[in-house]
Formats: structure tokens, sequence, C-alpha cells
């Protein structure tokens, strides 16, 4: 199994990302069959229970669909996006040939918290921004956005009308000189004001996309993108 940038990652993760390329590539596309637990303990050299744990999360994540005693199948594609890259939603959403709106849930100063000043590298209290902002996908939710912003790197942050420019598209006016940006993708349970705004059940897990962006050494943006597992993916693809 090639590991490529990945070699670091444990041991099950890496089985998750082998069993997705392999999905995507559309070898196992549209509902077929993947192979058994053993045959993936072969070709990945990993012990069951690590393979079964890949499984379990792949499906958990509405990659995979598990069927008792039948085996595991590719589950129907999503709508989907690449973690690594910065784009703007309402254009991922347009060239999936569907329309794009929003709902600006809260758009304000705050002081930043211990979680934020730490984040930014700024003292606890500094003033930042923050927005929450609800995107829908032809009037179905499908990103619920919690951005922090500084100050200094867009001060007029707050006047700005996100009901018709995205925060991705204001913030790359501003500068696309993105110097760095560093990712996190999780699975889990969001809080109930996020699950309802999404109209998910409260059980129901999310992909969690958290990213900090710096301009000129600065951290400037700081973000927790949550999407619903049962509408949204996403996808990859490594080219050496």
């Amino acid at each position: 199994m090639a590991t490529n940038t990945h070699s670091n990652s444990p041991l099950y993760e890496r089985v998750k990302l082998h069993v997705l390329k392999l999905i995507e590539t559309e070898k196992w596309a549209d509902g077929r069959r993947l192979p058994s637990e053993s045959e993936l303990v072969k070709t990945c050299k990993a012990s069951r229970m690590t393979v079964n744990r890949a499984l379990r999360e792949l499906a958990a994540e509405g990659y995979v669909e598990r069927v008792a005693g039948v085996g595991t199948f590719a589950a129907e594609a999503k709508a989907g996006s690449h973690p690594l890259d910065i784009r703007n939603i309402a254009e991922e959403i347009k060239t999936r040939g569907h329309t794009h709106s929003c709902r600006v849930v809260d758009l304000t100063e705050i002081r930043a918290n211990p979680e934020v000043a730490i984040q930014f590298s700024v003292m606890m209290g500094s003033r930042v921004f923050h927005s929450r902002i609800l995107h829908f996908e032809s009037g179905i939710p499908i990103q619920f956005e919690d951005r922090y912003v500084l100050p200094n790197f867009a001060p007029e942050y707050t006047s700005v009308d996100f009901s018709k420019i995205t925060t991705n598209e204001y913030l790359l006016k501003i500068s696309s000189r993105i110097e760095k940006s560093e990712q996190k993708l999780t699975s889990e349970i969001p809080p109930a004001d996020i699950a309802s705004a999404l109209d998910i059940d409260s059980t129901e897990h999310c992909l969690i996309l958290t990213r900090r962006t710096w301009v000129a050494g600065q951290v400037v943006t700081y973000s927790h993108l949550f999407h619903p597992t049962s509408r949204f993916q996403f996808e990859s693809t490594y080219t050496p």
C-alpha cells in the first residue's frame, strides 16, 4: 500500500486513505462491493482490528456502507470538496449545477477567549471579528462556517454584506498572498445549535475542517467549517 507523505499517520488512517483512493479512482464506485476485511488485511499489511476500525470510521463519515453478513460497499457520491483547497463554496456549488445561498447568523466583534488567543498568538481579550454563516446548496444546508478574523487584516469585515459575497472571496480580495495554511479534519457531533441550523439529528456527526491561514507571518483567520456527513464528503487527488 503506497503511503507517500502519510507514512507518519496511524495505520488505520492509512487504511482509510487507501480505500478512499481506490473509491476515488472509480474502481469501486457506484455502490460496488469492496474487498473483504481479510483482503484488506493482506493488501494493507494491517491487523483485522485496524482494518475494521478504518471501515467503521469510513461508514460513519458516509464514504462506505456496511451490510451485516454481506459486505462493505462504496457509498453513493455526495457533494464534495478537496480538504486542502481554500475555495469559494459558492463556486463549488455552482460547478455542481446547483444554487448557493446563505444566512448570516452572527457578525460581530468579540474579545478573544483563551482558545482564540492561542490560535492567533495574541493577548487574551484582544479584539477579534467573529462570523457564523450557514450555507445552502439548492436550499439544503450544507456547511456551517464559524470564522474568526484578525481586525488588522480585514478592518471592514463586520460591515460587509456576506449574503452577497462569501467570506472566502472577500478575504482573498484583500490579500491572495497566503503564505501558509494549516488544516485539520475531524468527525465529531457538532454543538446543538449548529446541528439545529444544519437541520440534522443531534447524534449525526459532522466533518469539521479546522483551518488557520497566515499572511505576512501572522495568523489572520481561524475557522471551523461543519459539514453533515450524510450530505458531504471531502475528496482529494495525489500526484507525485
